[in-house]
């Protein structure tokens, strides 16, 4: 392809991609965190939660979230991504609207649970897929628009919530109820265009002709290498990605960071009304910072493809929350306490896409890769346990306990990406020593070549068969970890 025939056909892919996996984001992620809203319009006095019955409703959906998000992604390519996205998504978008209809506690637990089951698979899934579309250097931006979706959630939930708990008295429900039935009407309306608008994998994708599928393929092999290579499932893949250190490593960066983030998702609006706002100005204010925030991530999205960096990015971006936390813990004005929720949005919501491309970039093949983002997506959702449980209403206005945890975590991110800095530099290093420096075009770590005899003992890899030097992976000696 020449450069312009490149350029046209990356854009055409992103516009089939990208929107539309960003707006079913968006709605998962409002589904996920409305409850925050809702509380704000009655649901606790309504259903008579009493002590720490909100919190344990907030804790349920993760334990089914985080115990289904390895399993989904590990089938999502052998039932094809169009038609399990649909599944999932019409699935938690019922169970949406019932949870407007519930009358106790009782109820809000049960779908509470069956929500983080459905919704688990989101996420990894289109994320994983976005790995597969993209080269290493041209992913972060678009994996940054599709977590623009949860970003613009905050500011797009907060004015939804705003104008639904209005229906007050509709159908003898008050406005929490409406808030969860119309967003889950909502999901299932934009669910079902699911099955022709999600894409396949690049191999087998409708959108491709066969010749643009093949320069395509080569596109990505040329950047990916043999990380991209197709291979039938196996378990050695997945056994592979659960006992190598680094997954672990990578998945509590991703924790440190999603920690912070839901704080400030399930309990921003909260944190504003005790500003002295009333609740339906908490509302609309905690939009505010989120529409900054997204703004700000696809600025660092941006840039880091533009220099092809990842753990650097991560570091100064997580300097934020660590000063919009201490800001909150400091006994300022409420003035100052808003524009920390600023600082900390943009900062948590910048990082967020980044760390899920740092951990895209650097496992290979596809299944260790799907397992990898799975278990590391699992890891960060252990988030919604630690933060709906430290932010009790007790704790109110400054939430001590909360912002104390959501500082400590984001001080750990910054000081797990210094150390895969390190380590991946010194590994690169020691196989440029080792073995040399690969060829910049590719080629040497390409699967079109991966039984080429001459590049085999190159790399000493003779006797290898094509299959066996595609499964190594990341640990092909042609291999470089991004920084």
């Amino acid at each position: 392809m020449t450069p312009a025939e490149e350029k046209k056909l990356l854009r055409r892919i992103d516009l089939w991609i990208v929107p539309y996996a960003s707006l079913l984001y968006l709605l998962s992620f409002l589904d996920r965190v409305n409850v925050g809203q809702a509380r704000l319009a009655g649901l606790e006095n309504d259903l008579k939660l009493r002590g720490d019955q909100y919190d344990m409703a907030l804790t349920i959906f993760f334990v089914s979230y985080v115990a289904f998000e390895l399993p989904s992604n590990l089938v999502i390519k052998k039932l094809k991504p169009p038609r399990w996205i649909c599944f999932l998504m019409v699935s938690w978008g019922i169970l949406q609207i019932c949870m407007g209809l519930v009358t106790d506690y009782r109820g809000l637990y049960v779908t509470r649970f069956l929500l983080g089951m459905f919704e688990s698979g989101l996420s990894p899934g289109l994320n994983f897929l976005l790995t597969t579309w993209y080269t290493r250097k041209e992913l972060n931006v678009r994996v940054s628009l599709f977590f623009a979706g949860a970003t613009l959630a905050g500011a797009f939930g907060g004015l939804l919530a705003f104008g639904i708990r209005h229906m007050a008295g509709v159908g003898g429900k008050n406005g929490w109820a409406w808030i969860f039935i119309l967003e889950g009407l909502l999901t299932v309306l934009f669910a079902i265009p699911a099955l022709w608008l999600v894409q396949d994998f690049p191999q087998y994708s409708n959108i491709l002709s066969p010749q643009e599928r093949a320069q395509w393929l080569h596109r990505l092999n040329t950047s990916q290498g043999i990380t991209n290579a197709p291979l039938p499932f196996s378990k050695a893949q997945v056994v592979r990605a659960v006992t190598d250190w680094k997954t672990y490593v990578y998945g509590t960066i991703v924790l440190s960071i999603a920690e912070p983030s839901y704080s400030l998702s399930l309990f921003s609006p909260s944190i504003i009304a005790t500003l002295g706002f009333t609740n339906a100005t908490a509302n609309f204010l905690s939009a505010a910072p989120y529409a900054i925030g997204t703004i700000v991530a696809l600025l660092v999205a941006y840039a880091s493809d533009r220099y092809s960096k990842r753990a650097p990015v991560l570091i100064v971006m997580m300097l934020l929350p660590v000063v919009g936390y201490t800001i909150l813990l400091c006994d300022v004005s409420p003035a100052m306490k808003y524009v920390a929720m600023f600082i900390a949005v943009a900062g948590v919501n910048s990082s967020t896409p980044t760390a899920v491309t740092f951990v895209g970039n650097n496992f290979g093949p596809m299944y260790t890769r799907a397992t990898t983002m799975g278990v590391a997506f699992s890891m960060a959702n252990c988030a919604g346990f630690i933060s709906s449980n430290v932010y009790p209403i007790g704790d109110a206005p400054r939430y001590i306990r909360g912002n104390v945890t959501a500082l400590g975590f984001s001080c750990l991110c910054i000081v797990l990406c210094a150390f895969m800095t390190f380590y991946n530099i010194r590994e690169n290093a020691r196989r440029d020593r080792v073995y040399g420096v690969p060829n910049p075009d590719g080629s040497d770590c390409s699967p079109l070549y991966a039984d080429d005899p001459v590049r085999m003992n190159r790399w000493g890899l003779g006797g290898k068969t094509k299959e066996e030097i595609i499964a190594l992976g990341d640990h092909h000696p042609a291999f470089r970890y991004m920084i």
